[in-house]
């Protein structure tokens, strides 16, 4: 299928043929017969793009400061090789699609295939929605209307933000798309509108709606403009729908409001606000988050968790609702709104010169005459690489940034890179040779040709497709952790010794060379040994799914088992009983503070400090090692020394991890076959003992490791 991307590296606005997205669960798959190009953000997005690195890193300081914190902790070259990275990303645009139903995923009840809906959907052919951002177009409503339902959502919760009466005064500035919209709206809610813009096509639009618009490029006072309109007093209530970096518009919209007014930001302004404009009038100000209550809440978008209407009257589908609603009844009339009707193959002819467009509203059509999506694209016809074929299921920022850098160092073939979406596997397919991405990885599965697969998805997902590949006789990598639940540790193990198969966890840090240098110090015969690891992981926000226990497991499974694995490695023998400490004195089993102690079958002790409330400009990682009066220290994985111990000296590198000896091993597996990597023991062990590390914390016991 074809969809639009922006490449943030370049500003390129590109049609690309990309995998169609596989129906998920809890999702409808949508066959786009409309979609609305919202001139105003992505305008913005692309003249972003198209800036260069100085002028990007002025719009975000935020990100910049964050990237001098890293090149501090982790070196200046991983450092450019991970924004760089970022920056190789596609961004998908467009976010107002409607069409058809084609499919419906698993626990789906409101929609059937053949409904005419309204998404947030991209600009591509196929798109998969959640079910609580799709909303149904009645009868009467054709698909171009329908295309403002998204875009008219976002005027509208800046309406009820506002809380407008009938009678009451309202100044909406800026006449684009959302203001046109919501100045019509607040003229159906018995409002006197004024609208101020400094496009003359916009503000006649706006007259022949019956508000009063006026065209500032003149250099027309706005401010006494309101004071003679509403005799003195003030407009009610200021919705601000431009977008603007000046201080002007803010600072114009107090001086207009009257005592105790409201004023309510949709668009994107200027903020440096006066105090006296609003001490003095008791002005209220606030900022509208999008389609309305919901919006960004992965319980309600993601998983279907409606809010209560009792409690909630407007979420963002009930808006979508309304605005449909509103078109359907006349209320809401966005015909005299489109500018432009324009093939979806000719979309240069909308984003080749957006930045000067006069445009209010153009609508791309789509003529997608494929019955059945094609989940799978060739890219490229590159000879293979020196392994047998791969295939890689994840197409994220790890995989883009380590994963697929250290198997094209190794020359290894990969045949095969997925993704459910299919944008993120093409692009990455683009960028090493590969010779097919899909949105289906049982198209890896289906292939006798590939030996090994890695998975590198989100870690509920781990699992299940471990099975699969297993039960498919391929040989598995899996990207930590194994599993969250013991059941299925034992279920994939299970799996393997029946299907003569190997399965090998991304534990990396075990085959850094400062690792093998302490190990190799240590000797065969080293005894029981102390170890103290710390990892100043950082703080990631409470609502980023690796804290959800259904999906991440929460960071002491998802990553603190890195360090469980080390600890078995530098020991040399498995955990035997685990315990875990927290911080705070009801500490949740998603905690990312915690201390966590073991103890080893051959009588060595381990701690493990996995903190995320340390500052990021100190060292990430610390790895001690105490034994027969000689004490190893390894800094970041950048420095390693010995004290005590003759002749270690000191190993100073790059940061390095691991990764690439270990995808180095793991090519060499593919080719030649033999031992794998990790024994199977150590890799049971340690994911047993990861997940029995939460469950002690929840006791608040020691737990033995079976």
């Amino acid at each position: 299928m074809k969809q639009i991307i922006q490449d943030l590296k370049t500003g390129k606005t590109i049609l690309e043929e990309v995998p169609a997205p596989i129906v998920k669960s809890g999702a409808v798959l949508i066959k786009t017969k409309r979609s609305l190009v919202s001139l105003g953000t992505e305008r913005m997005l692309v003249e972003f793009g198209k800036s260069n690195l100085i002028s990007k890193a002025r719009q975000q300081p935020d990100k910049v400061k964050m990237v001098l914190d890293k090149i501090k902790t982790d070196g200046l070259m991983p450092t450019l090789e991970a924004v760089f990275s970022k920056l190789n990303q596609p961004l998908p645009m467009g976010y107002c699609n409607v069409g058809e139903v084609v499919a419906v995923g698993k626990g789906v009840k409101e929609f059937k295939v053949g409904d005419r809906v309204a998404s947030n959907g991209h600009h591509a052919e196929y798109v998969c929605v959640p079910e609580n951002l799709v909303a149904r177009i009645p009868d009467n409503v054709s698909y171009n209307e329908a295309s403002f339902t998204i875009i008219g959502a976002i005027g509208l919760q800046g309406i009820r933000l506002l809380n407008p009466t009938m009678g009451e005064k309202v100044v909406v500035i800026g006449l684009g798309l959302i203001g046109l919209i919501t100045a019509e709206l607040l003229k159906a809610n018995g409002c006197d509108v004024i609208g101020f813009d400094y496009d003359q096509t916009k503000v006649d639009i706006a007259k022949a709606k019956g508000i009063k618009a006026i065209n500032l490029v003149d250099g027309t006072d706005q401010v006494k403009v309101v004071e003679e309109h509403t005799n003195g007093v003030g407009a009610d209530g200021v919705i601000i729908t431009a977008s603007n970096k000046t201080n002007d518009i803010i600072s114009n919209s107090a001086k207009m409001s009257r005592k105790r007014g409201r004023i309510v930001l949709v668009g994107v302004i200027g903020l440096d606000i006066s105090r006296a404009d609003f001490y003095e009038k008791e002005l209220s100000f606030q900022v509208s988050c999008s389609y309305g209550p919901g919006r960004y809440d992965d319980e309600y978008e993601q998983k279907g968790q409606d809010y209560p209407l009792p409690f909630v009257r407007w979420t963002e589908k009930r808006n979508f609702q309304t605005v449909l609603g509103a078109i359907s009844n006349g209320s809401l009339d966005v015909k005299p709104l489109i500018t432009e009707e324009v093939s979806l193959v000719d979309y240069h002819k909308v984003y080749g010169n957006i930045g000067a467009s006069n445009s209010v509203a153009s609508i791309l059509v789509y003529s997608n005459e494929e019955e059945t999506p094609s989940r799978k694209v060739a890219v490229s016809s590159a000879e293979k690489g020196n392994g047998g074929p791969i295939g890689v299921i994840g197409a994220g920022n790890f995989t883009n940034a380590m994963i697929m850098p250290a198997l094209t160092k190794n020359g290894t073939s990969v045949k095969y890179i997925a993704s459910s979406g299919g944008l993120s596997a093409k692009t990455l397919a683009n960028k090493f040779g590969v010779t097919f991405a899909t949105s289906d990885y049982q198209e890896i599965l289906k292939d006798e040709e590939v030996e090994l697969v890695l998975i590198t998805t989100r870690h509920n997902l781990h699992a299940s497709m471990a099975l699969s590949c297993l039960g498919a006789g391929k040989h598995v990598f899996v990207e930590k952790p194994l599993a969250l639940k013991l059941n299925e540790i034992d279920e994939i193990i299970a799996q393997a010794e029946k299907s003569k198969k190997s399965i090998v966890v991304g534990f990396n840090r075990r085959f850094s060379p400062h690792m093998q240098k302490i190990k190799s110090a240590l000797g065969e015969s080293s005894g029981p040994i102390n170890v103290c690891a710390t990892m100043n992981a950082g703080f990631i926000p409470k609502d980023v799914w690796i804290h959800d226990m259904d999906i991440g497991g929460g960071r002491i499974i998802g990553e603190a088992c890195h360090y469980i694995d080390l600890l078995v490695y530098l020991t040399g023998s498995p955990v035997a009983s685990i315990c875990t400490n927290a911080m705070g004195k009801n500490p949740e089993e998603n905690t990312d503070n915690a201390s966590i102690l073991l103890k080893f079958e051959n009588g060595s002790n381990g701690t493990i400090n996995y903190f995320s409330n340390g500052s990021k400009s100190y060292s990430k990682e610390r790895i001690e090692v105490y034994s027969q009066e000689k004490t190893f220290v390894c800094d970041n994985f950048r420095v390693t020394q010995g004290f005590g111990a003759k002749g270690f000296g000191k190993l100073k590198t790059k940061q390095d991890k691991g990764h690439l000896e270990q995808f180095k091993r793991l090519s060499e597996f593919s080719k030649k076959g033999g031992t794998p990597i990790i024994p199977v023991s150590e890799i049971l062990n340690v994911s047993k003992a990861s997940i029995l590390a939460v469950e002690s914390l929840k006791q608040g016991a020691w737990v033995d490791v079976d």
